[in-house]
């Protein structure tokens, strides 16, 4: 039974509504964690969340009765007692519940991510990170993480569903002997190129064609046209990309960060583009996200790419990389109009660092110790240079103090920037459309394993290396 929570008056039926889960970050870097420790992962759902919580006293909420179930008079109501589905503020009655209980078993709140849970029991860790109802637990004892699952279900109902195979639609394959988590999201892939009748297309070696602009004033379209592109599913395309960009394929994330400016102002240009991501996404869709049980410290890319938008805005992108694993990944638009190259460098640079403290305190959170600082790449020297605290310069006058973080992270020696060759920049895919070598080469640095065949084969298998005009 779902309540209609759309009719609640806020001030009125509730207040707050906010729902936290744990970042897919957080869950790519715990999955690294426990991969280079060689611990076991077990993952388990809370059967039926919301209707755990019961409201508040001062919480009065009437429903009608549901078609079917009469137990008065016509006309009458029921107050909740508890917190039905559909209910505005059962997402946050939930969470709350759920900060009580593992508060209760001896758990405690990382301050880098609310959703991820962390208890230290004498000499051993275990780690809880919760996406609504779906939790995933690990540690260093096989039987503690057992025992906690145990103590969870005594208070409330779960599915156990054993060690992690599926996770928030992502397929997870552990290789304990050669300590290696691969994440695919081969499946999906397939059911949205299905979904969209693509799956008979051919296979498109880049995302996005190079040096193409995409204007929401592309190919006006007559009337008859502008009715046709009314009932293409574009949102519903646009949706179905965002996921995946997000979640395992950081290598479509510019095309549909750019793609989704249109919803608006939809051309037939625009709907092209988008095929030719999933047509991209048909011949790399085996093409997984691998962690490897390696020490490598965390590592930062940051990228831009100038005023080469409509909106003359520049790119920021970024990626981080831990045990040669892409743990988080961004392409932004950046708020302001800038004058140079420079400083459109320096303005990634600071969103970067930013991303990367985060990362690197919920890192230190979870393991007993962590490195004094992370390496950060750029490939603007002018930018580098910046960065010094004592390289003052007349043309950063006008930049506002908040984008001079930089400095003082690198000034207290929480970040290390050197200098990286612009053919090096794992990032610059994340900023512009790049040319079918280009993407090879960043594609698999993003995502480095192929278990059948991928970007760098789909020439020998077939495919077109399509240069759309």
């Amino acid at each position: 039974m779902v309540v209609q929570g759309f009719t609640q008056i806020y001030g009125v039926d509730y207040y707050n509504t906010y729902s936290l889960i744990a970042w897919l970050a957080s869950f790519c870097l715990i999955l690294t964690i426990t991969m280079h420790n060689n611990w076991d992962i077990e993952v388990f759902d809370f059967n039926s969340a919301y209707l755990n919580r019961e409201l508040d006293t001062d919480e009065e909420i009437y429903m009608q009765e549901p078609p079917g179930y009469k137990t008065g008079r016509a006309g009458t109501v029921k107050r909740l007692l508890k917190a039905l589905y559909g209910l505005k503020q059962a997402r946050q009655k939930w969470y709350d519940m759920l900060h009580a209980m593992a508060t209760n078993l001896g758990f405690r709140v990382t301050k880098a991510d609310p959703r991820v849970f962390i208890a230290h029991i004498q000499e051993d860790v275990l780690i809880l990170a919760v996406h609504v109802n779906d939790c995933v637990m690990t540690g260093n004892l096989p039987k503690l993480i057992l025992l906690y699952k145990e103590r969870l279900h005594a208070q409330y109902a779960l599915t156990d569903l054993g060690p992690v195979s599926w996770l928030l639609s992502i397929q997870v394959t552990c290789d304990r002997k050669t300590r290696t988590i691969l994440l695919s999201q081969e499946a999906y892939i397939k059911a949205i190129i299905a979904h969209f009748s693509l799956a008979d297309t051919k296979a498109y070696s880049m995302p996005m064609v190079p040096f193409t602009q995409y204007s929401k004033h592309d190919s006006l379209v007559s009337v008859t046209n502008a009715a046709c592109m009314r009932n293409v599913p574009y949102r519903e395309a646009i949706g179905s990309l965002m996921y995946t960009s997000i979640a395992t394929c950081p290598d479509i994330t510019f095309a549909v960060s750019t793609l989704s400016q249109f919803l608006e102002n939809l051309r037939e240009a625009h709907w092209e583009a988008v095929k030719q991501v999933f047509c991209y996404l048909l011949g790399t869709r085996d093409v997984v996200l691998t962690y490897r049980g390696e020490q490598h410290d965390l590592l930062g890319y940051t990228d831009a790419d100038g005023a080469s938008q409509e909106h003359r805005r520049a790119i920021s992108g970024h990626v981080f990389i831990i045990d040669r694993g892409t743990v988080s990944w961004s392409s932004q638009k950046q708020e302001l109009v800038m004058l140079s190259t420079a400083e459109v460098e320096y303005i990634a640079a600071t969103h970067t660092a930013k991303e990367g403290i985060w990362l690197h305190r919920l890192a230190g959170e979870i393991l007993t110790s962590k490195p004094e600082s992370m390496m950060l790449y750029c490939d603007n020297q002018a930018a580098l240079k910046l960065t010094q605290d004592d390289n003052y310069h007349t043309c950063m006058k006008h930049i506002d103090i908040c984008y001079h973080f930089i400095q003082d992270m690198v000034e207290w020696g929480l970040i290390e920037l050197q200098y990286c060759l612009t053919d090096n920049m794992t990032a610059d895919i994340l900023t512009k459309a790049l040319p079918h070598w280009k993407v090879t080469q960043h594609a698999l640095g993003l995502r480095p394993h192929c278990p059948c065949r991928g970007v760098m084969e789909l020439e020998e298998a077939g495919a077109p290396m399509v240069e759309v005009e």
